[in-house]
C-alpha cells in the first residue's frame, strides 16, 4: 500500500510537469495538441522515472538503472503515450472537456495500468 501511495504521490508531481509542458507548447509553441501531449507526456515520464528510482522502488541496483529506463518507457511510455494523446483528444473534442481537464482525466484512465506495469515489470526486483 506504502507504494501504491508514493508511486501517484509521484504520479501527481509528474501531472504538474505533463500540465505546465503541455500548457508551454500548446500556449508558447503552438504545437498541435496531439504532439504536445506527446512531449508532455515524455517530459512527465523521465521525470517519474527518476523519482521512481529515487524513492517509491528506492534501493535498486545502480547496475540495472538503463534496463529499467528502457522498460519504463516500453511499459508506462507505451501505455501514456499511445493512450493518453488519443483520450486527451477524444475527451476535448469528442466530449468538448477543456484539454489540461481532458489530459489530468486521460492520465487517471491510464495510472492503474501503468502501476501493474511497473511494479510487475520495470521494477520487479524491488517488487518483493
Amino acid at each position: 500500500m506504502a507504494r501504491w501511495l508514493r508511486f501517484n504521490a509521484v504520479g501527481i508531481a509528474g501531472m504538474a510537469v505533463q500540465l505546465g509542458v503541455l500548457w508551454f507548447c500548446t500556449s508558447a509553441l503552438r504545437l498541435p495538441v496531439v504532439l504536445a501531449t506527446m512531449l508532455a507526456v515524455e517530459a512527465a515520464l523521465l521525470h517519474n522515472f527518476a523519482w521512481h528510482e529515487a524513492w517509491t522502488w528506492r534501493g535498486m541496483p545502480v547496475s540495472g538503472r538503463w534496463r529499467r529506463l528502457l522498460r519504463f518507457h516500453a511499459a508506462n511510455g507505451l501505455v501514456s503515450l499511445t493512450l493518453n494523446p488519443w483520450l486527451t483528444w477524444l475527451v476535448r473534442d469528442q466530449l468538448g472537456v477543456p484539454l489540461l481537464a481532458s489530459n489530468v482525466i486521460a492520465s487517471g484512465i491510464t495510472a492503474l495500468i501503468n502501476f501493474i506495469l511497473a511494479d510487475a515489470w520495470v521494477f520487479r526486483e524491488g517488487s518483493r
